[in-house]
């Protein structure tokens, strides 16, 4: 065994490093932080590829003499925590004092500060934990750190980064969240020379919420009741059941202002939703919780996400009750209300000379016209896309189908007859199965149908970036994909037989789906893809068993008729054997 020794303080600063500083995101998460601690009411953020090549945090907060800026690069330096009594009642984001050493220890770091009473400020470079330089320099009141080549010293944590869109993207989303948890504060945050977005401060909640979520969805929120009690606050906002997410990268929950991951929060949004939730899906919902510092302990995680609540039932019963009354309201509002009856009508006076005349007939109803996707009306279009059906089976096909269909089963399953018994056909799974082929069939993007008034998507930063990285699959599959602005997507054709009533809801839940379940930085194959779409496209429609002959017919067509994509049956045949195995009670059936 080696003899056991002290680490040196560049190396435990860079082993610190590794829980605290995983991405160029979490450098620009402490240190937000910082400045949001130091009271500052205007932050900018500029990242150059990535955040790997330059990441700059400037903001107008209170600065630092020259002796607590030395102290600051210091391990476990803070200003806000004295004693272990101040361990159990937190109130700043960070407290640890380890995020800007470790930070200076895997990058060229520079620190440019001043207080407001300050004739002049200090300036001081590190490289790799190393300090360069102290000097006297001039400089706005406030704070700027400078962070270039992060984990040039490290390697083996550079090589784990990610593409540089998609984290610019982790970047975009951690300066969201802390703009929506402080709403007094100004934000700019700056890529590659180009402003992203610039939020003016004193912005309502509600207003950066819609901000965030675009016009369409903001027009949706629910605004939850404001709930007071045992040393708790609630309020916020969620969306209806409708827009429920793969995952809970939408549930944005800010604690005292920090933001935080915790199940019995989501346990309790779940909860007030009273079973309306899809298996699997999560509600959206943007909260503000104000507790009791001595109720929650937020020293339980290197970067502080999680924490753990001494009492999570209360705050449990508090949102499930909040999101319940929220719902109910807004379902009272979306009820039409009674018209007062209407006054009797006065008849006037009819002179001599007038002459009654017949109302004339009304014409005679012609039938519903079914209009195509692409066709204006009044130049809106209609919704879409209804489009063209199921492609025709062969002509001989009904002649060597071995079935006869019998009934459905909870309008669910069709009940089919065979030569060798029962039959259950599930026309979800056929349905995947026809879809999936007909995508590989029109591999290219060649049967795709433009759209007269493009869909906008707002998915998010993440969510859009995966999507952007992978424009060439989504063309393939006949989806037009384009960057449309920060966190936007503009769709201009989709696949002419893809029938789906609610594109954008179609569109944002796949996106999220791939999201979810994507490994980071990994390549999505076409035939996922074409997997993914055949699957939500069959969710979305009505299973219909009642249609089961002509859904075979077109079934038999395929290559692998007898299975979905992902490989579930979609053909469950029961023999005459087993039927009366299965009522002989085990004993011979005598056959």
């Amino acid at each position: 065994m080696p003899r056991i020794r002290i680490l040196p303080e560049i190396l435990a600063s860079q082993v610190a490093a590794g829980e605290v500083v995983e991405r160029p995101a979490s450098a620009v998460k402490e240190l937000v932080e910082n400045s949001l601690d130091a009271g500052a009411g205007e932050i900018l953020v500029e990242i150059r590829r990535g955040g790997a090549a330059l990441l700059r945090v400037i903001d107008n907060g209170s600065g630092m003499s020259r002796d607590d800026a030395l102290l600051s690069l210091e391990r476990h330096a803070t200003s806000k925590l004295a004693d272990s009594a101040g361990l159990a009642s937190i109130r700043t984001l960070g407290f640890r004092g380890e995020a800007v050493p470790s930070i200076a220890s895997v990058s060229r770091f520079r620190l440019v500060t001043r207080e407001p009473e300050a004739v002049s400020g200090t300036e001081i470079a590190v490289e790799g934990g190393v300090m360069r330089d102290v000097r006297e320099a001039g400089c706005a009141p406030g704070t700027v750190v400078e962070v270039k080549d992060l984990f040039y010293n490290v390697p083996a944590r550079r090589k784990f980064l990610r593409a540089e869109t998609t984290e610019a993207a982790h970047v975009e989303h951690q300066l969201r969240m802390h703009a929506l948890a402080s709403s007094g504060v100004r934000f700019r945050f700056r890529k590659d020379e180009r402003e992203v977005f610039d939020l003016p401060a004193g912005m309502s909640r509600m207003d950066r919420v819609r901000w965030m979520t675009g016009n369409d969805l903001g027009r949706e929120l629910v605004t939850l009741p404001l709930t007071h009690g045992n040393g708790l606050s609630v309020e916020g906002f969620i969306l209806p059941a409708g827009h429920a997410r793969k995952g809970r990268r939408h549930q944005c929950v800010f604690l005292n202002g920090r933001p935080v991951e915790d199940s019995a929060i989501s346990r309790g949004l779940a909860e007030g939703f009273r079973g309306a939730l899809t298996d699997g899906l999560h509600p959206c919902a943007w909260l503000w919780i104000e507790m009791e510092p001595t109720l929650v302990d937020v020293n339980v995680h290197p970067a502080k996400r999680e924490i753990r609540l001494h009492r999570p039932h209360d705050l449990r019963e508090a949102l499930n009750s909040a999101v319940r009354e929220g719902l109910a309201q807004a379902e009272a509002a979306r009820r039409p209300q009674p018209l007062p009856p209407a006054p009797p009508p006065q008849r006037q006076p009819m002179a001599v000379a007038d002459r009654a005349v017949a109302p004339a007939p009304l014409p005679a109803a012609k039938p519903a016209t079914i209009w195509p996707a692409s066709i204006p009306v009044k130049a809106r279009q209609l919704e879409m896309p209804q489009v063209a059906p199921l492609p025709e089976p062969q002509a001989d096909a009904r002649k060597t189908l071995p079935f006869r269909y019998v009934g459905t089963l909870l309008d669910r399953f069709a009940i089919l007859e065979s030569a060798d018994g029962l039959v259950l056909l599930d026309p979800r799974a056929a349905r995947e199965r026809i879809l999936y082929e007909r995508w590989l069939a029109a591999e290219g993007g060649s049967h795709s149908q433009g759209l007269i008034v493009p869909v906008l998507l707002e998915p998010g930063p993440r969510e859009c970036d995966l999507a952007l990285r992978h424009r060439d699959e989504f063309a393939r599959a006949g989806i037009e994909l384009e960057a449309f602005g920060t966190g936007t997507l503009r769709v201009g054709s989709l696949p002419d037989f893809l029938r789906v009533g609610d594109a954008r809801a179609f569109l944002t839940g796949l996106i999220d789906e791939l999201a979810s379940g994507q490994i980071p930085g990994a390549r999505l194959g076409f035939e996922a893809l074409a997997r993914q779409l055949a699957r939500r496209a069959a969710l979305a429609e009505a299973p219909r068993p009642q249609e089961a002959m002509k859904l075979l017919e077109i079934l038999f067509d395929c290559e692998l008729p007898y299975c979905a994509p992902d490989g579930r049956p979609t053909l469950t045949e029961y023999s005459l054997r087993e039927l009366e195995r299965r009522f002989a009670g085990g004993k011979s059936a005598g056959l």
